[in-house]
């Protein structure tokens, strides 16, 4: 048996169909209030036959603050995969950021150790990697530095694979991901699902860029990094880097919607000093350095180590991109009743 957690999220699910289709048995942490309907309907994008795979997973209901809920999960599981969490960069949701998932990964941890567990995989995140090397890269070897200013969510991932590491030198056989923004369907208003509707509703951008990987993609690594027993590492999974005017503008140009006014990075460092009157207007509070920074910056992220272990080949951006969005065209036009 294998434990899927987060399985309702854009890569969970995608995870879980993977696992499905090489015969495994799966079951599927989810949240009481989660919409595992949705789940269902995703899968067409993904299977022919999208109601017989989902009807051999096994859900159940796990609370991350319940350790006897976690160890029920986990009776006579042998693998997990750990994709739950909470991702937001809003400095008002920091502290759930934290407890989910750093202490949600603690507490998962706590309870494999003594379990049937032999093999465990932690999606992490490239916001994590600082300190480039010497050709100006981030790689797996990037260091965290405490002293450069970061999200919540950056600062809770490090945390959550120091936790990770931690198991590791104790006996547990795991691997770690690092992916970038993910590219998938479904869970359109979540996480990095809300990539479409983001770039739909705003007629600007923001200098910087960032690297992007199809769901596929990350999926398939995963599986195989597990099946193959490559652990003990931590991998990044990136396709290619794209300007945020880049990825905008291709959505919006799709949704015949005008093309994107991109904001200086003058201005919006300037526009810093409207958090004095968050206490007015909260959405101020999103205007602080480490935000401002990930929009404007222009990281190189090199995905050359997976790449080279497993002779993978990413889709290309502009594939995922026109794939992904033609799913949610349709799924705008027959909306879930």
């Amino acid at each position: 048996m294998i434990l899927v957690t987060g399985a309702t999220g854009i890569l969970g699910r995608v995870i879980t169909l993977e696992l499905l289709k090489l015969g495994k048995n799966v079951r599927a942490a989810k949240r009481i209030s989660s919409n595992v309907d949705e789940v269902r309907r995703s899968f067409r994008f993904y299977t022919e036959n999208p109601d017989t795979w989902f009807d051999r997973i096994e859900w159940v209901d796990m609370d991350f603050e319940d350790q006897e809920s976690i160890s029920r999960a986990l009776e006579g599981v042998e693998e997990v995969y750990h994709c739950a969490a909470k991702v937001s960069f809003d400095p008002r949701e920091s502290r759930e950021v934290y407890h989910t998932n750093i202490d949600g990964t603690r507490n998962l941890l706590y309870a494999v150790d003594g379990s049937l567990v032999k093999k465990f995989l932690f999606v992490s995140s490239v916001a994590v990697l600082d300190l480039p090397n010497d050709k100006g890269e981030f790689d797996e070897n990037s260091e965290y530095n405490p002293k450069t200013d970061h999200s919540a969510y950056a600062v809770s991932k490090h945390f959550a694979e120091m936790e990770v590491w931690r198991a590791m030198a104790e006996g547990l056989n795991a691997a770690i991901v690092n992916p970038g923004m993910i590219i998938g369907s479904g869970n359109w208003e979540q996480s990095s699902g809300n990539m479409f509707s983001t770039f739909a509703k705003y007629p600007f951008a923001f200098s910087g860029a960032t690297s992007y990987v199809d769901v596929r993609d990350v999926a398939a690594i995963s599986v195989q990094l597990m099946e193959k027993n490559i652990l003990g590492e931590r991998f990044i999974v990136v396709s290619e880097s794209k300007t945020f005017e880049e990825m905008s503008n291709a959505v919006r140009t799709r949704l015949q919607r005008s093309k994107v006014k991109v904001i200086p990075d003058a201005v919006l460092k300037s526009l810093r000093f409207l958090k004095i009157f968050s206490f007015l207007f909260p959405q101020f509070k999103m205007l602080n350095r480490a935000n401002i920074e990930a929009v404007t910056g222009h990281s190189r992220i090199s995905g050359e180590k997976i790449r080279k272990r497993l002779g993978y080949r990413f889709l290309p951006v502009s594939e995922s991109l026109d794939y992904h969005l033609n799913n949610y065209i349709q799924d705008q036009k027959h909306p879930i009743l």
